[in-house]
């Protein structure tokens, strides 16, 4: 995400090297690469305008201590400046009200509403234990409401029932009656949306909000609209009494444009952002941490808090103790470190979080990252048989030939893997034997998910 702005800073600092101060010449050199960047990115030209002069004014005159460059000192300005564009500080979701909790879910059509109301269910119901209840009050769309009910039962949260021919007013309100009587803690609402935006469609919503009042009115907006999406967002701020801002669609081909504009231009916390289109695809929003993202410093406290959720820590000290042990890493291991990464957000996910230069190496030493081949890796082990994975050393010629064909892939794909375990597998005698810094060189070409 954010690909081109995190290049560009990078050029920026790299050009500053070995100068001893931050001076008007070179910051202005500087800002004109900023500026261009956020530009091509699709920020909106005031939120522009204003940022480069708060840069520029911070950063004049700035002194260069101790062992920092002009470029560290330079990323320290644009990091806090870039932090306070999206909000200084992370909100959290409010819930300080009597159960159950309503949030108001608005938005134009095709923004990922439903899908949304699904994966912050799903995320308030497994990270705050909390008892969820869906509903749609969209008569208008065909299957709107058949759509909520399929993505609810996914994601494991319960659904209230509603028909084409109910009044939005009267479904919601049956709504937060079965959710007070059935001691639901929140209540997730999903309004229509237009292709656009509409007199009707603006006086429903201010009409169901003033019935419900909502403790969360929430504005579900898709980043690859761009300016688009800003303008969207200010106009529903200054109809509606929003309480925070969810971006969808942020992993996509979205330059990234409107994480950087749409809390300047509507004074709306940014509270979540979509980031796959799976119902766990959904992260909180953290401006300090996406500001190091764009800066390429990585999100490693995003990527700790992936692991502590995803993995499957008895499996990992048992494996841990294992290669202590000396008991050998063998296709049954390699293929669990694969579902392991997979439940982390894939290679993709997880590069994306590592600071750009460890991302690059990554990259570099493997090639494309391409998280199909994820897939295909566990494919092929499972088409093996148990001694297979157990002992690869029997896979010859024949058992190649047949491998490949339960797979569906060319006898190239499992030697490729069969190198990739090997390689693997070095690496884990060094770490059993305490060699780290053996093993940190022998990693090129091993991660499981590139080529």
């Amino acid at each position: 995400m954010l690909d081109n702005l995190t290049q560009r800073f990078g050029r920026v600092v790299k050009n500053l090297r070995g100068q001893a101060h931050l001076t008007e010449d070179n910051i202005t050199d500087m800002l004109r690469e900023v500026r261009m960047a956020l530009l091509e990115a699709d920020v909106a030209l005031p939120v522009v305008k204003e940022f480069i002069s708060r840069v520029k004014e911070k950063s004049l005159g700035q002194e260069v201590v101790g062992s920092l460059t002009p470029g560290q000192a330079l990323v320290g300005v644009v990091q806090r400046e870039l932090t306070e564009l999206m909000g200084g500080a992370s909100v959290a979701l409010n819930l300080a009200t009597q159960p159950p909790a309503i949030m108001l879910m608005v938005g134009l059509q095709g923004a990922g509403k439903t899908t949304t109301t699904a994966k912050l269910g799903k995320w308030l119901k497994e990270r705050q234990k909390k008892k969820v209840l869906t509903v749609s009050c969209d008569v208008y769309r065909p299957a709107a409401i058949e759509q909520l009910k399929t993505v609810s039962a996914q994601a494991g949260i319960d659904f209230f029932p509603s028909s084409p021919d109910q009044k939005p007013a009267d479904i919601a309100a049956a709504a937060i009656d079965y959710a007070k009587r059935h001691f639901y803690d929140a209540l997730f609402i999903d309004t229509a949306g237009r292709l656009a935006i509409d007199t009707a469609m603006m006086t429903e919503i201010r009409d169901l909000h003033a019935q419900v009042k909502p403790i969360e009115t929430l504005f579900i907006v898709d980043a690859m609209l761009g300016q688009d999406a800003v303008n969207t967002a200010k106009t529903f701020a200054e109809m509606l009494p929003l309480t925070g801002i969810i971006l969808t669609k942020l992993d996509g081909d979205a330059r990234g444009g409107a994480a950087l504009s749409v809390r300047q231009i509507t004074g709306k916390p940014i509270k979540f952002a979509g980031v796959g289109e799976k119902l766990d695809g959904l992260e909180e929003f953290h401006p300090e941490r996406m500001a190091s993202r764009i800066l390429g410093m990585g999100d490693i406290l995003s990527l700790v808090e992936e692991a502590q959720r995803n993995v499957d820590h008895d499996k990992a000290q048992a494996f841990a103790k294992k290669m202590k042990a000396g008991k050998g890493f063998d296709l049954n291991d390699f293929k669990e470190q694969i579902g392991q990464m997979k439940k982390m957000g894939g290679m993709a996910g997880l590069l994306d979080k590592l600071p750009a230069q460890l991302s690059r190496a990554a990259q570099q030493a493997g090639g494309a990252v391409n998280d199909k081949s994820m897939n295909r890796l566990e494919g092929i082990i499972n088409s093996m048989t148990p001694a297979e994975r157990a002992k690869p050393e029997i896979i010859k010629a024949t058992r190649k030939r047949r491998i490949a064909l339960g797979a569906g892939v060319q006898v190239q794909e499992v030697n490729r893997l069969l190198n990739q375990f090997e390689q693997t597998q070095k690496m884990m005698k060094q770490f059993s034997k305490g060699g780290m810094q053996k093993m940190m060189r022998g990693m090129k070409g091993m991660l499981p998910g590139m080529r």
